[in-house]
């Protein structure tokens, strides 16, 4: 090459766990080609945007960071700037012409090209870009350099074809595609020899698993969790995001069976009108959605239940937003994810007239956050006085004193650590459903010391809608026996 490669990479990641993911894999390329990440743009000679483009907002504030890359390539022209990700692939005829000093356009199924169009902009001076529309190749697949501590991201397949009209992912993320069962399997395998105790996997809908024609991977996804609960040692297992109408029988008992598969379901419901939810070719109606909530409460008592849901949408009525902000305080979520409806350029709902005015979708969105905080709150309350099983994953972000980290129910627990002199009360049952306890106390009756990635026994003191807040008791045994 006649230009050297840049030396230090600066990587902002937006949207989802799956963009957070491909980041890792990303940084891994980088580090690979000799490179060395920094905590700020400004010290960075490359400069990486991984982009979301399912909401306007996310939209808005990549622009204000290209902004910032603009105004540091200025200073210095040789800095390379690099947009990845959904809005690269949504955007690709028009992003060169409107962000000029964007050196390269990434789509997410084209990652594993960077380091050669890295090469290519180095070598012509041209701008390069790569958009493939189906994945050939999983960005699980390529090198990784992830944060220590005891989480990981898992993909376990790509893309959606079930083109809500609302969503841009199928365009963008092309169809459904599933990694083989052995290959997931040997990665959690290696995870676990690192130190991971906890995983999530990955996909777009996760339900989907194994079902696109010609997969060669073995099972379905229900399969999948029970191969991984008996064939690996981790201890816990989450996963996200599954979609309603392709909840099965199997994944239900799945749920209430397998011991490392956490009490924990993300089901996004997106609107409580059967008429919006038509619109939106959600495929399952309010009541099918409140009857498989039944069902996996029945088999799963102690289930936390989190969703996304959409006002706004259009032609919502008030009579259609009633139903869904009734829906909401009839399930009894533990959090939402909550969105005003932002069109998306080329789903069918972008064309649809009757859009709500901003000033009535906020005051929905203004009363549904509310019935959300209030069934939060009511829920989390109940865990006063009872004992949690928590997974230390480091100092509290508000408190470096304190501890964080989650129960298996996916509760956020800001606990402190007492004085050694300090007596812990007597140890009671546990909230968690499948945990076990450990010795409750190390010597003088004070709590036993914990590190990160340790699991922990928290005596629940205090609750926000938001949070739990606690207090260290001791050690506990990991969530299942090894």
């Amino acid at each position: 090459m006649s230009v050297c490669l840049p030396e230090t990479f600066y990587i902002r990641t937006f949207g989802c766990q799956m963009n957070e993911h491909d980041s890792e894999r990303i940084a891994g390329m980088l580090v690979g080609m000799g490179m060395q990440p920094v905590e700020q743009p400004g010290a960075a000679d490359l400069l990486l945007y991984n982009t979301c483009s399912i909401r306007e907002k996310a939209d808005t504030r990549l622009l204000g960071h290209l902004g910032e890359a603009r105004r540091l390539k200025r200073e210095q022209p040789e800095r390379m700037v690099v947009v990845a990700g959904c809005l690269a692939q949504s955007r690709r005829e028009s992003f060169q012409q409107e962000q000029p000093h964007v050196d390269i356009l990434l789509g997410p199924q084209s990652l594993h090209e960077l380091p050669r169009l890295i090469e290519e902009r180095l070598e012509s001076g041209r701008s390069a870009g790569a958009f493939a529309e189906e994945t050939t190749r999983f960005s699980a697949e390529l090198p990784r350099a992830r944060r220590q501590g005891p989480l990981a991201w898992v993909q376990i397949m790509t893309g959606c074809t079930n083109y809500c009209s609302y969503c841009i992912v199928p365009y963008v993320r092309g169809p459904e595609a599933s990694r083989a069962a052995e290959d997931i399997l040997a990665e959690v395998r290696g995870l676990a020899e690192q130190g991971v105790h906890e995983i999530t996997l990955l996909g777009q809908n996760v339900n989907a698993y194994g079902a696109e024609p010609g997969f060669r991977g073995k099972g379905d996804f229900s399969g999948l969790l029970r191969r991984l609960s008996e064939e690996t040692p981790i201890e816990r297992i989450r996963f996200m995001t599954s979609h309603p109408k392709d909840v099965s029988p199997g994944l239900i008992e799945a749920l209430a069976e397998l011991e490392p598969l956490c009490e924990h379901l993300h089901l996004p419901v997106q609107s409580g009108s059967d008429r919006v939810l038509e619109a939106m070719r959600r495929g399952y109606t309010s009541a099918d959605y409140r009857a498989l909530v039944e069902r996996l409460r029945a088999a799963v008592p102690d289930l936390s239940l989190t969703t996304d849901v959409i006002v706004g949408f259009p032609g919502e009525t008030e009579k259609d937003f009633a139903a869904t902000l009734e829906l909401v305080e009839t399930v009894g979520y533990d959090s939402a994810f909550t969105f005003i409806y932002s069109p998306r350029t080329g789903t069918r709902a972008a064309a649809f007239a009757d859009a709500v005015p901003a000033d009535v979708a906020n005051d929905r969105m203004t009363r549904l956050v509310a019935a959300v905080q209030r069934s939060a709150l009511e829920r989390n309350q109940a865990y006063v006085g009872r004992e949690a099983v928590v997974l230390v994953e480091g100092p509290s972000r508000n408190r470096e004193s304190e501890f964080t980290g989650r129960t298996r129910t996916f509760k956020t627990v800001n606990f402190a650590v007492p004085h050694k002199a300090e007596a812990a009360p007597p140890p009671s049952e546990s909230f968690e459903p499948g945990s076990s306890l450990g010795s409750a106390s190390a010597a003088n009756g004070g709590a036993a010391d914990v590190s990160v990635g340790d699991f922990a026994r928290v005596l629940i003191e205090g609750a926000t809608s938001a949070t739990l807040r606690g207090r260290l008791l001791g050690a506990a045994r990991a969530d299942r026996a090894a």
